[in-house]
């Protein structure tokens, strides 16, 4: 097939067994890329394991005529992750793209929140993003500093919960809006190596975000939403999937540090924190006076966004 956009490129997808992972996996092999599957196959939690998901997108791909391999590493491991990164090399023999996907759920109001739940959180999704960027950065610094031609790409995965926030994910959200700050920064180290490094802020259907409705419900004492009598193809996984082929590919050079809003037919870039209404002193404040200052101040602020990215 010609007019593929990922022709020929090497990528890794992490968590990409099922959901938004495997549907990444399988875009980018339609459009012409080599692919690492990685996926624990853990359960939601991030309990259990088994290969048996990456190996089942893997033959989903060489069905299509596409080029695939499973790999079962954790990415959260140091060693698993360099062993991920390595597997791409001595297998396709280069890394051009990692799409950092991995993630897990152990959502908790934060007053029923135990450490363990925090810190397997923060682990998967921080230090899975983390450990894999860490490698492959390494990979192709030394490409350029040797002189060869780097064009690469990593696309991390933020979230909604992140970035705008929602109550009972403070784990899940601190590490999402982590992530998105690690995209920034990194996208600022890497440029000299000819690398680019966006995120995505997806919103699908899948196993994870399932009964996310009727937990909010609960929680606000309303009704459950009804669940739909078919899936809607526009809130699901394959809608997302377009945009991080076309983040991994080389016609996205050029755009770097930024996340994107995707999910329900509706791609938007997600704008940052910004300095808003402020005063300046030559001196030192003081305590009492910004009772006088400070309201003011937050009255003139733009509010914060809902979990939409919308301001009311």
């Amino acid at each position: 097939m010609s007019g593929r956009i990922c022709e020929g490129r090497v990528t890794i997808v992490t968590g990409a067994g099922r959901g938004i992972g495997r549907a990444e996996a399988v875009e980018l092999a339609r459009q012409g890329a080599r692919v690492v599957v990685n996926d624990l196959g853990a359960e939601v939690d991030g309990t259990g394991s088994s290969l048996g998901p990456a190996g089942e997108v893997v033959d989903e791909i060489r069905r299509f005529g596409g080029e695939a391999v499973a790999n079962g590493d954790d990415v959260s491991d140091w060693e698993g992750a360099q062993r991920l990164v390595n597997t791409a090399i001595e297998t396709f023999g280069r890394l051009d793209v990692l799409v950092n996907n991995a993630g897990i759920l152990r959502d908790r109001m934060l007053v029923n929140m135990t450490d363990d739940e925090w810190d397997a959180v923060i682990r998967v999704h921080l230090r899975g993003t983390f450990a894999p960027t860490r490698w492959a950065a390494t990979y192709w610094r030394e490409l350029a500093r040797a002189g060869t031609p780097v064009d690469a790409r990593v696309v991390n995965t933020s979230s909604a919960s992140g970035i705008y926030g929602n109550p009972g994910q403070a784990n899940y959200g601190a590490a999402k809006a982590g992530i998105a700050a690690f995209t920034v920064i990194t996208a600022m180290e890497l440029g000299r190596y000819g690398v680019t490094v966006n995120a995505i802020a997806p919103g699908a259907l899948t196993r994870m975000t399932e009964n996310l409705g009727a937990i909010r419900a609960a929680r606000s004492g309303a009704s459950a939403p009804a669940a739909p009598a078919e899936p809607d193809p526009v809130r699901s996984p394959e809608n997302v999937a377009p945009l991080v082929a076309w983040l991994a590919s080389s016609q996205s050079a050029g755009i770097t540090g930024r996340v994107f809003n995707i999910g329900g037919g509706r791609l938007s870039v997600a704008e940052g924190w910004v300095a808003g209404p402020g005063i300046e002193r030559d001196g030192l404040f003081d305590t009492e006076e910004l009772n006088a200052i400070v309201p003011d101040l937050v009255a003139r602020a733009a509010a914060n966004a809902d979990m939409r990215g919308q301001r009311a």
